[in-house]
């Protein structure tokens, strides 16, 4: 085959390590999580092995190719394509009898198929063996190669076999049969002796048949006689009964299972969620706001010795107002809540690569169905905590158009992580000894407001919930692997990075601009610049929300852009300079206080943040998916109206609180 290069399509059931093991081979730190859905389109990816260029296509998890769900429909067109020389089926080990009727079905594909059994690790720490030659004989001669995708063993084995099986595809004549002499030949005929199923070559000679039809119920079948006869136990055959599930492998009364009748209970599984959710605050607040001192000032050596370095360059006067008053306030504004963003993503990667994170999505799969929407649902609404827009393309998973629609309806209202910096700054401000509960609090009035706009859609709509049944793997309870969850941390810290140095770099020379251009030409007065009549014009509508300053309007319409814009905008439009310059907080409080800002107003500002029409990027996924401007307009205008609605009730209610008011 000399030097062609191979493409490898890798498939399996969610849960599986398909994308752990796709990232082991790319270093491409694609985001995986334990539950199905994450990967819901194609991921490409490439690399050299042996000297031979390699691409690697990841398909999004599937339990059987008959489509059903999105996911199927995609990886089944890809498998039957003709751009994949072989099928890597990754397959955990530890549930071998699940992921046999899958391989089973791939193998009537009629393409080299390869089973990685992944999770090897795990199934000798769990006193189990798996005869891999037997289970290789069963399944009709396949390479069957044990790896493990966290620990990074048997890769090379895994693409030498993969590899070998694509130079014996090439070598095949054109009738689709393999060649005489063939290594790894999944057509080849038993005998009535053997163990393993006939595969034959079919009336049309085309290979990859069964013998004649073979229902799912057979394959089943077949699957559970397959892992019986492979799997063995170390140990008493008394113990072993008593421990394990053979026809599966797993180990009964496990720690998993003890933690589950407390951490999925129906009833205390969710009080202990959102005691999770306040630990993870907490935490995002007493080290954050420990490790920002420290970063602060590095922010302000490093815009100090900018601006130094400008002056002794005699650079003119306005240049060294767009980088102050401009970039380094806006930039460096976004950039100070460095420390609590990164520790955020590092607890939420550790929850999430730990196993729990599966346990939110079961434990409110009752509450999604009290808003007439599918268990499926939960999925693509956790996603939202991280990016709206990831999550409205998750909401793929869904077959039902209408539930598809009430899932993107929900999305936004999620806390997503641009929305932190916002909510730092001003509890930080306003609530220091609070900070934590006044963000729990916002999380939860966020679920509240998608839960009820859901069951609002729903109830309008005068239509039956979809019937469906939350199907979905609970992995096993492990300790997260640190090289993972760095790796996924990093992945939102160098997104929140990127942000930082093109949206909120752009929106901060742009409103400088604005600050310093008016009707009358150059506008070295902001109160006579084109921003500032801007805001004068929407400022009205929002003196009920305890948010009438003509500076607090503008920093809202820049966060459509993005909502980290909020925070720089506000550094910029109050002359509160770069964070460590000047002492941005206390400035920018100062400067507040003296236009009548008060802790209701914070209040009524940090609900009116969580609410209203996201960001434009999430804006464009809504009307991609929902292929409806009038819709997405729609949306938009409706979450407009909701956020001023909530914003003037809590400043009402919260302007009676002395202290508050």
């Amino acid at each position: 085959m000399g030097a062609e290069s191979v493409t490898v399509c890798f498939t399996g059931n969610p849960n599986c390590g398909k994308t752990t093991l796709f990232n082991a081979y790319t270093g491409a730190g694609k985001k995986t999580a334990n539950w199905p859905g994450v990967t819901v389109a194609l991921s490409e990816g490439s690399l050299m092995h042996r000297g031979r260029l390699v691409h690697l296509v990841d398909t999004p998890g599937i339990y059987s190719l008959d489509p059903y769900t999105m996911e199927e429909t995609v990886t089944r067109q890809c498998i039957r394509d003709q751009k994949a020389d072989v099928i890597i089926h990754v397959a955990d080990a530890l549930l071998l009898e699940r992921s046999l009727f899958l391989t089973m079905q791939l193998l009537a594909e009629g393409k080299p198929l390869v089973l990685a059994l992944n999770m090897m690790d795990l199934v000798r720490e769990r006193g189990m063996d798996i005869d891999i030659g037997r289970l290789s004989r069963l399944l009709g001669g396949i390479p069957v190669i044990p790896v493990s995708a966290r620990r990074r063993t048997g890769l090379e084995e895994l693409m030498d076999a993969a590899v070998e099986a694509a130079r014996a595809r090439r070598m095949a004549d054109g009738s689709g049969r393999f060649v005489s002499g063939a290594r790894y030949s999944v057509y080849r005929s038993h005998s009535a002796h053997s163990d393993g199923p006939a595969y034959g070559d079919g009336p049309s000679g085309s290979g990859g048949s069964w013998h004649g039809p073979v229902s799912a119920r057979e394959l089943h079948d077949r699957a559970r006689r397959f892992a019986a006869a492979c799997i063995r136990y170390r140990g008493s055959p008394a113990q072993n009964k008593r421990n394990t599930d053979p026809s599966v492998g797993r180990v009964l009364d496990s720690f998993t299972d003890r933690a589950d009748r407390l951490l999925a209970h129906p009833v205390w599984g969710i009080p202990i969620f959102f005691g999770i959710l306040a630990l993870v605050f907490f935490l995002t607040f007493s080290a954050g706001g420990f490790l920002r001192g420290y970063f602060e000032r590095g922010l302000a050596m490093l815009s100090a010795y900018i601006l130094e370095l400008l002056g002794r360059c005699r650079v003119s006067g306005w240049i060294i107002s767009l980088v102050s008053d401009g970039i380094l306030a806006g930039v460096g504004g976004v950039l100070g809540f460095l420390p609590n963003i990164s520790i955020l993503f590092l607890a939420l990667a550790f929850l999430e690569d730990s196993g729990y994170m599966a346990r939110i999505a079961w434990i409110m799969n009752g509450t999604m169905a009290s808003a007439g929407l599918s268990g499926k649902a939960v999925l693509p609404v956790l996603l939202g905590f991280g990016c709206t827009v990831p999550a409205v393309l998750a909401s793929r998973i869904l077959e039902n158009e209408k539930d598809r629609r009430r899932t993107i309806l929900m999305t936004p209202f999620m806390s997503c992580s641009a929305r932190l910096p916002v909510y730092v700054l001003f509890t930080g401000m306003f609530f220091p000894e609070a900070s934590a509960a006044v963000i729990g609090g916002l999380y939860v009035l966020g679920v509240l407001a998608a839960l009820g706009t859901a069951w609002a859609a729903w109830k309008a709509g005068r239509e039956e919930p979809y019937e469906d049944i939350l199907l979905m793997e609970l992995p096993e309870y492990r300790w997260p692997d640190l090289g993972t969850v760095v790796s996924c941390a990093w992945e939102r810290v160098r997104d929140y990075l990127e942000k930082a140095g093109t949206t909120i770099f752009l929106a901060s020379l742009v409103l400088w601009f604005f600050l310093h251009l008016g009707p009358q030409g150059a506008a070295w007065d902001v109160s006579e610049s084109f921003a500032a009549v801007l805001g004068r014009g929407l400022a009205p509508v929002l003196v009920p929300a305890g948010l009438g300053a003509w500076q607090t309007a503008v920093a809202l319409l820049t966060g459509l852009s993005a909502k980290e814009v909020v925070v720089s905008s506000f550094f910029i439009l109050y002359g509160a300079g770069n964070r460590g310059a000047g002492g941005g907080h206390e400035a920018l409080a100062a400067s507040l206080a003296a236009g009548g800002f008060t802790g209701a107003s914070a209040l009524a500002l940090l609900v009116f943040c969580l609410l209203y029409t996201p960001c434009a990027a999430a804006m464009g996924a809504i009307k991609q998916e929902t292929g409806s401007l009038r819709w997405t307009v729609g949306l938009a205008v409706y979450q407009l109206f909701l956020a001023w609605i909530c914003a003037v009730l809590v400043y009402q209610a919260a302007s009676r609180i002395p202290g508050l008011g």
